[in-house]
């Protein structure tokens, strides 16, 4: 997409967002199918399915107080691997997927493949879960979807988790992930790295991890309503602290301390003094999209990443997708916004890894 393009705005005018430009899209219809972009874009996706606000409120009954109530005593015996197992049984994969165990030098990795999927491209999946809840199995559903619509196989890492890991051995784990598939012979250029929530977070930071490791980088990067700042006071503050659905703020305090602790158990330098991916040096990342919902905890999260990559001059497309929840594109079985968002992430899946590797930063 070229600067004269961006401000070709529908329904309405554009205005500036720091150094991030906005158009806004009618989201009764899908978007234009995604672009590789060649500056940071920002989409505000209007209109709300009456299934999108059925979801929101029913997380706002069930999954919100829970998590308010981890918050508030994070030290009791939750049985996390239940809820990983839980998952597992409530959301299968889609039909037509195949999937099996990898393992890697800490941890395992799951390889999905949907029908159809093209051995050209590939992605690299982090799942969300703040770092210590979910995993393969809570994801796998979504993975496949993504596996089908961009018509490439997914590798989603298990990776290791707080408390009794940090989250510095979860990004060795994704660049051991990224390791892997460069052994199976995939280019650099064919393989995308994404991830919602905290592995939005990893999926910033494997790259620059791989950049400090003198290896080429992937085509591009996908994050899913994602973190990209631990100091919570940003978010807290924000008007969203209260609006969010499913995440009550109190609850990134509690995830902060945690790493924190985490952090200085493992007596690595590299871990105490860890930058997170908005006070990092973006210069030369890949193309990236970012999905959020505009009523998320962690909208200012994805607004100040796409600023910082503005700054970096990083291509970036930034969709802000109207009440949708964190990580709505899970629900795609009854959200329709929720398809929508994965048809996005499939067509930049598949652009970035047509461009010509020089143009791949």
């Amino acid at each position: 997409m070229t600067s004269s393009e961006v401000v070709e705005f529908v329904n309405a005018g554009d205005r500036e967002f720091g150094s991030v430009r906005a158009r806004f899209v009618d989201g009764a219809v899908a978007p234009q199918p995604g672009h590789l972009p060649t500056t940071v874009d920002r989409q505000e996706i209007h209109g709300t399915s009456m299934q999108s606000r059925v979801l929101a409120q029913a997380l706002r009954m069930t999954v919100r107080p829970v998590i308010s109530m981890w918050a508030k005593a994070s030290a009791l015996p939750w049985p996390l691997k239940f809820l990983d197992d839980l998952g597992a049984l409530m959301h299968p994969p889609i039909e037509g997927t195949r999937s099996h165990t990898i393992l890697l030098d800490n941890c395992s990795a799951q390889w999905v493949e949907a029908d159809g999927a093209d051995s050209d491209r590939v992605v690299l999946y982090l799942h969300g879960g703040g770092f210590m809840f979910c995993g393969v199995g809570t994801h796998q559903r979504l993975v496949s979807r993504i596996s089908s619509a961009a018509q490439a196989p997914v590798l989603m890492v298990d990776y290791r988790m707080l408390p009794t890991h940090s989250i510095g051995n979860a990004v060795d784990d994704g660049v051991n992930g990224y390791r892997w598939l460069l052994a199976k012979g995939y280019r650099p250029d064919q393989i995308v790295i994404a991830g919602d929530s905290a592995g939005g977070y990893l999926s910033f930071m494997i790259p620059l991890a791989l950049r400090e490791q003198g290896l080429p980088g992937p085509a591009g990067i996908v994050a899913l309503s994602p973190l990209t700042e631990m100091d919570p006071a940003r978010k807290t503050e924000h008007r969203n602290a209260g609006r969010d659905a499913m995440l009550p703020s109190h609850a990134l305090d509690e995830l902060a301390r945690i790493s924190d602790r985490a952090d200085s158990r493992s007596g690595s330098l590299r871990d105490r003094s860890r930058l997170c991916p908005v006070d990092s040096d973006l210069r030369g990342l890949p193309p990236v999209l970012i999905q959020v919902g505009s009523h998320e905890l962690l909208l200012p999260d994805s607004e100040l990443m796409a600023d910082r990559l503005a700054e970096a001059g990083v291509p970036c497309e930034l969709q802000v997708w109207r009440r949708q929840v964190h990580v709505f594109q899970a629900a795609a079985d009854v959200v329709p916004e929720a398809q929508r968002a994965i048809d996005e992430i499939a067509y930049f899946v598949k652009t970035a890894t047509r461009e010509p590797l020089s143009l791949v930063r």
